[in-house]
């Protein structure tokens, strides 16, 4: 069954071996999937999913977009610059205390030609999205409603394809690999970020879809394990029906931990640092401090505590946001 798409991201994105950082921490074989370099507007994971929702509100007959997240959303960056390069206006809700100076991911949003919308306490965004989704279509306007995370059944198509592209890349019929030799025993695992479940719900998906034999472990950021198995396997589930019948996911075919985002979300702490230090000393690659920080620092964790064999290969997917490293909140910590 076809699914609208548009064809903005650069893809392939690349994978490249960290040797460096494997013989530092003295385990696994480390790659690392460059979802960083998906090409709009510095990157990042969203725009796999932005791929199948702008396409879709193009076929809603939209013409404006609105999405909620954090001050500093990779998210809504992307957003708005799809939302830019497609003819879209663009309204963000965004919560936390609006800074004196916009600076990283709120400042290109606004560059982007964005209207910021500001909530204080989290437990109202809902509410003001949905009020300004109202006021939009009774002032005429028909606007999409962009899901926190690009995480919806058309959101979740994004990363479903990804893991068709890297099982191409495994078995050498796609491009996209930086002098990788030795993958003919392919890759036993993948870890990644995970928050709102649109990623994690595509991998999923995409793993039953396409093959894939290793295991797809999903570092939350800051959502209980339970929570996430129960969200990711529906997700997964009614993603599936956009390709054909559904294929209904049990809460057992979803492997998440819950170990690393007990400080809260956005909390920068001695983990991210170090994985951030570490990546960037080691191997000249710049992660962000909220999400890729955050896995990295557990996959780091579990590397030492030997969750993995060292014969295993593990492939860290990059799913991008290094623009909030240059927000106050994090960047006056850095170092």
């Amino acid at each position: 069954m076809p699914v609208s798409r548009l064809n903005f991201a650069h893809l392939p994105t690349p994978i490249e071996e960290l040797q460096n950082l494997s013989h530092a921490l003295g385990g696994p074989r480390i790659l690392v999937k460059r979802d960083d370099q998906t090409g709009l507007a510095f990157g990042g994971n969203k725009t796999r999913k932005l791929e199948f929702l702008i396409a879709e509100a193009r076929d809603q007959g939209a013409d404006l977009l609105i999405s909620g997240g954090a001050m500093q959303s990779n998210h809504c960056r992307q957003t708005a610059a799809a939302a830019a390069r497609y003819g879209f206006e663009c309204k963000l809700v965004l919560t936390g205390e609006k800074p004196k100076q916009a600076t990283a991911n709120l400042l290109l949003d606004q560059l982007f030609g964005a209207e910021i919308i500001t909530v204080e306490d989290r437990a109202f965004r809902d509410q003001i999205l949905q009020k300004t989704f109202d006021d939009a279509v009774a002032a005429g306007k028909k606007p999409y409603l962009v899901p926190y995370g690009g995480s919806s059944p058309a959101g979740a198509m994004g990363y479903a394809f990804a893991m068709e592209e890297l099982m191409k890349q495994i078995n050498g019929d796609l491009g996209g690999f930086e002098n990788l030799r030795g993958l003919e025993q392919g890759i036993d695992w993948i870890v990644f970020g995970t928050s709102s479940g649109g990623t994690h719900a595509g991998l999923v998906l995409g793993q039953r879809l396409f093959g894939y034999k290793g295991k797809v472990l999903g570092i939350s950021i800051d959502e209980p394990e339970e929570e996430l198995k129960s969200h990711v396997s529906d997700l997964a589930s009614r993603a599936s029906e956009k390709l054909g019948e559904r294929i209904n996911f049990s809460r057992n075919d979803v492997l998440a931990t819950e170990d690393y985002c007990q400080a809260g979300y956005g909390v920068f702490g001695e983990g991210e640092r170090e994985a951030i230090r570490l990546f960037a000393k080691q191997e000249g690659l710049l992660l962000d401090p909220v999400y890729t920080g955050r896995a990295a620092a557990g996959m780091i964790d579990l590397i030492r505590n030997g969750f993995f064999k060292k014969d295993e290969t593990v492939l860290f997917w990059h799913t991008g946001g290094q623009p909030a490293l240059f927000a106050d909140k994090y960047s006056n910590s850095l170092l």
